[in-house]
């Protein structure tokens, strides 16, 4: 993630730093330090950040889970079916879709944001 989206994202939030930083549980200079490019963004804030934008939108409920929509054969073996949670697959670890199960978080959530589930939750 970006200084930009992460600034983007602090917007569609309709938060101001002070409130992102108590949100995310971090202090008000971290937030600066990551609007000002001063330090790289860890994986597990982009992925908060991205939970909060999805879950603020509401657009959850609106579609089917991740393994009617890519008519996964793996799903009874998948932490997204196991826990019901199909519009989550890009934030829980250990899904099987997409080459994504043995990768890093970094690797996994790059992959996911190309994912037409994830794109369409943030739509």
């Amino acid at each position: 993630m970006t200084k930009e989206e992460f600034s983007l994202a602090r917007k569609k939030l309709a938060k101001t730093q002070k409130q992102l930083s108590e949100l995310l549980g971090m202090s008000l200079k971290t937030i600066h330090s990551y609007e000002q490019g001063w330090r790289t963004i860890p994986t597990h804030i982009e992925r908060h950040l991205y939970f909060l934008l999805i879950n603020q939108r509401g657009r959850k409920d609106n579609l089917k889970p991740c393994w009617e929509q890519k008519t996964c054969n793996q799903k009874e073996k998948c932490p997204a079916w196991e826990f019901q949670s199909g519009h989550l697959c890009w934030f829980l670890s250990g899904t099987l879709c997409d080459c994504t199960h043995d990768t890093s978080h970094r690797t996994k959530l790059e992959i996911c944001k190309q994912c037409t589930i994830f794109t369409n939750l943030l739509s």
